[in-house]
């Protein structure tokens, strides 16, 4: 049941904050919903610089606002803490489509059309990529084929990329020097001929011959970085995760953030970059003090957030690592002919162990790219492995998009203290696709979102977002709000609703991209609730969040974020 604020606890925190000058910004006249412990609601908030000075009552917090004071009447909206995005690629999402627009094909044909388009604006020869297009989410639940592709685009390279997989045409086999002849078990064959069928697992992706991406100086990169990220201020983010940078590549957030251009907070995971396989601990222990980084290190605008490595591969090319062969769908949707395929794993338990151990030595959070079930097991294994040595709880370790989760995963994940990072919006896009490939007996440990909360696993929401700028239209929509109500409905894109045994609260979800998320990056004393004395960093929504219908949630618009006191977007 939710509870009221106490009028006491305005007074009590505006008096602690050690000054009286009146509160530059006041929200009344709404329904504040807080997200700290008790989940309590209150009706205005005071701002004083870039904190939360006070939270209570319409009449004590509108005594506090000054001759300067702005004051926000909410007209019995919402106020919300500033959602915060558990893991994105804005960087790369920056870039997709500078050059023109990019599409979402939904079809087999509209996938085909586009190229058509595209062969149009290119030359003879000249390749034709489309960065992230996963074939499952078409309609008919299959990429174009070699031959519709060679229909449409005879004399053009065609690579339509599915991030750990993908399909090409066979102008791309002749400019790769791809033939008949090449031995490659990612290079996949028509089961009735023995011939390439266009279809590739990621263990081939390194043998096409593709262009080099465009260099683009600090400043554009940053200019198209400030747009994306001011779209993301209009969905309510003020927060996010990047799902994994280059170190080097940290310079571009510091580089808006010394101009004052910067409108979100990022905790920035790096892709690992010393080599551990066949090394010891100690040695890759050295390597990591070497970096002269941490987890945790910078300030409240830009933190250095997890060391991150790659586990399999994905479920929509149906390279994920499972507990069981993928099965007979398998070989109708992806072209797999192996009887005991379980998907592609990139590391041993060894491995892992080896990096997690030398990692949480050297005061680092720990996290991989780990999409089945069996990849799930196997990082719990390496967590449970090193907390033999040292406790794992107090690393905050988490598994990245973490799909499937048995029973006896979710009881060892919350043993740990390991967090669940999840992309809520894969099982709005992928969960029907998923079914009809799996079955409904292994889809019960898909996304169970009920099941981790009882257990005490901490569920992070976030998109996987890498292309395509619009936030329903991007290849991984990153819109929030289609996220929280897939969670609360268990609803998908093609009208199912799947295992709604596992659908969790609206107050529950909001936790989830909000202070869960804080709690991830070691920030929930800063920010992920509305409390007296954190970070000012807020979102006003059009409707009443606790109590519109569940199919509104999806509806939801922002009308106004405020980061540290400052409105970075407003309707």
């Amino acid at each position: 049941m939710l509870k009221c604020l106490p009028v006491w606890l305005v007074w009590l925190s505006f008096a602690c904050s050690g000054s009286r000058q009146p509160a530059d910004l006041v929200f009344y006249n709404g329904k504040v919903v807080t997200v700290d412990s008790a989940f309590m609601v209150a009706r205005a908030v005071a701002v004083r610089g870039s904190r939360i000075a006070a939270v209570g009552s319409d009449k004590e917090v509108l005594a506090l606002a000054g001759p300067q004071t702005r004051k926000v009447d909410l007209a019995g909206r919402c106020l919300l803490p500033g959602l915060i995005e558990a893991h994105a690629h804005p960087e790369m999402a920056s870039l997709s489509e500078v050059e023109r627009p990019l599409v979402n094909p939904r079809t087999v044909k509209e996938c085909l059309d586009w190229v058509s388009e595209m062969v149009k604006l290119k030359g003879p020869g000249q390749w034709i990529i489309h960065p992230k297009l996963f074939a499952t989410r078409l309609a008919e639940m299959r990429p174009p084929t070699l031959a519709e592709l060679d229909s449409v685009a005879p004399k053009n390279p065609v690579f339509l990329n599915g991030s750990y997989g993908g399909s090409v045409n066979s102008a791309a086999l002749e400019a790769s020097g791809i033939t008949e002849k090449t031995d490659n078990p990612g290079l996949l064959r028509d089961p009735a001929t023995g011939r390439l069928n266009g279809k590739l697992r990621f263990t081939a992706l390194p043998l096409l011959k593709l262009p080099d991406n465009p260099v683009r100086s600090i400043p554009e990169r940053a200019e198209a970085l400030e747009k994306m990220l001011a779209l993301y201020n209009r969905v309510g983010f003020t927060s996010f995760t990047s799902g994994a940078l280059r170190l080097a590549d940290t310079t571009l957030y510091n580089y808006l953030k010394i101009r004052d251009r910067l409108t979100v907070r990022a905790f920035l995971n790096i892709f690992n970059p010393v080599e551990y396989k066949g090394r010891t601990v100690a040695d890759v222990r050295r390597d990591l003090e070497a970096l002269g980084v941490k987890t945790g290190d910078g300030d409240e605008w830009v933190r250095i957030g997890a060391l991150k490595t790659t586990i399999d591969g994905g479920i929509l090319t149906g390279t994920a690592y499972l507990t069981e062969p993928w099965g007979p769908k398998a070989r109708e949707i992806f072209g797999v002919v192996e009887p005991d395929y379980r998907g592609i794993v990139r590391l041993s338990v060894d491995e892992f162990e080896v990096f997690a151990r030398a990692g949480a030595e050297t005061g680092w959070k720990v996290t991989a790219h780990c999409t089945g079930g069996a990849g799930v097991d196997l990082m719990l294994e390496g967590f449970e492995r090193v907390d033999r040595e040292m406790p794992v709880p107090p690393l905050r370790c988490s598994i990245i998009h973490c799909n499937f989760f048995t029973p006896e995963a979710i009881a060892k994940a919350a043993r740990l203290g390991v967090i669940a990072d999840m992309q809520p919006a894969w099982f709005y896009k992928d969960a029907d696709a998923m079914l009809y490939i799996l079955g409904p007996e292994r889809m019960k440990t898909f996304n169970p979102y009920r099941s981790l909360i009882d257990a005490g696993v901490l569920i992070c929401a976030g998109s996987d977002h890498m292309v395509i700028t619009d936030d329903i239209e991007s290849i991984n929509p990153y819109n929030p709000w289609w996220a929280i109500w897939s969670m609360v409905t268990r609803k998908t894109e093609r009208g199912s609703v799947i295992d709604p045994q596992e659908a969790i609260t609206r107050e529950e979800a909001l936790r989830c991209y909000t202070i869960n998320n804080a709690y991830a990056s070691f920030e929930e004393h800063l920010k992920g609730s509305i409390q007296p004395g954190k970070l000012a960093d807020l979102a006003v929504i059009d409707r009443d969040y606790l109590a519109c219908p569940d199919d509104e949630l999806r509806e939801i618009k922002v009308d106004m974020t405020v980061l540290g006191g400052k409105v970075v977007y407003e309707k």
